[in-house]
C-alpha cells in the first residue's frame, strides 16, 4: 500500500479542516512548495492536492499554486476540488498534473463524467466519494464540499461507474477527516470486498503507522493523509515502508493499471 501525502489549499495557503468544516480551519506556516519538498525528501512519489475553495464554490481557485507545484516535477500530483468541466481537466493535465480528482460532478452529471473517463481514460481520472457512515446504514455520498447529501449509497455510485472501466476511487469518511480518530476500517474492508477490481484510496483519520499497517492489511491501494503528516506525528522511519511508487494498485486487491 502506498501513502500519498495531502496538501489542502485555501487562499493559496496550506490548511486543514476538521470534518470538512470551513469554520474549523487550522492554517499552517508552511508554503505549499516547501511542504511538497519535505514529502519528496521523505521519499513520496505522489502528492494529493485539494483546492478547498474550489470544492466549496465549484471553481478551481488555487490553479496558479497547483500549476507551480506540478512544475517542481519531483512528485506526481493528483488534484481535486472544483473540477466540474472537461476544460478544467484538460487544463490540469496539460500543465503536468498526472491524475485529476472528480467529486460532486460524478453524482450530479454522471453521464458527463462517464464521457470524461472515455476521453482521458481511467488512469488519468480519480472519482472521489465523500461519505457519511451513520450506524448500520450504508455509506451515503455527500457533495459540494460535504454540505449536501445525495441520497445515493457509495455502492450504488460504484455500480454506475465500474462498468465504464473506473480504476481509481478516493473514499473519505467525513466524520474521520482531520480528526485523528483512526480510519474507517470496516468501510474500506467492505469496499475492497465489493469492488476488488478498483484501486481504493482511503482518506480520513490516519494518526499513526499502525493505522497505515491496518489499511495495508485490508488491501487498499493507497492511504491519503494530511494532518498526521503535516504535524509530523509519524516518524520518517515509520513512513518508509509505505512510500513506494503508487502508480499500480495494491497487488492483493486490485488489478486496474495506472
Amino acid at each position: 500500500m502506498m501513502l500519498i501525502p495531502a496538501i489542502d489549499l485555501r487562499g493559496g495557503s496550506c490548511v486543514r479542516l476538521h470534518q470538512g468544516d470551513f469554520g474549523a480551519e487550522t492554517r499552517y506556516a508552511l508554503e505549499p512548495a516547501e511542504l511538497l519538498r519535505r514529502y519528496s525528501a521523505l521519499g513520496a512519489t505522489w502528492l494529493h492536492v485539494v483546492d478547498l475553495d474550489g470544492a466549496r464554490d465549484g471553481v478551481l481557485a488555487n490553479r496558479a499554486v497547483i500549476v507551480s507545484l506540478a512544475a517542481e516535477r519531483t512528485v506526481k500530483l493528483q488534484v481535486g476540488g472544483g473540477v466540474r468541466s472537461l476544460s478544467v481537466i484538460d487544463d490540469l493535465l496539460r500543465n503536468g498534473i498526472e491524475r485529476v480528482v472528480v467529486g460532486s460532478a460524478a453524482m450530479e452529471t454522471p453521464d458527463v463524467v462517464e464521457a470524461w473517463l472515455r476521453e482521458h481514460g481511467p488512469t488519468r481520472i480519480v472519482l472521489a466519494f465523500d461519505v457519511r457512515v451513520a450506524g448500520e446504514a450504508e455509506p451515503e455520498v455527500l457533495t459540494h464540499g460535504w454540505t449536501r447529501g445525495s441520497g445515493t449509497t457509495l455502492w450504488q455510485a460504484l455500480e454506475r461507474f465500474v462498468p465504464c472501466g473506473l480504476a481509481h476511487v478516493l473514499c473519505t469518511d467525513v466524520a474521520r477527516d482531520g480528526a485523528l480518530a483512526g480510519p474507517s476500517l470496516a468501510l474500506y474492508a467492505e469496499a475492497v470486498r465489493r469492488f476488488p477490481q478498483v484501486a481504493w484510496q482511503a482518506s480520513g483519520g490516519v494518526r499513526d503507522a499502525a493505522d497505515l499497517a491496518a489499511l495495508a492489511r485490508l488491501g487498499v491501494a493507497a492511504a491519503v493523509s494530511g494532518k498526521a503528516l503535516i504535524e509530523e506525528r509519524i516518524s520518517a522511519e515509520e513512513l518508509q515502508p509505505f512510500l513506494r511508487d503508487a502508480s499500480s494498485p495494491a497487488s492483493t486487491s486490485a488489478t486496474a493499471a495506472s
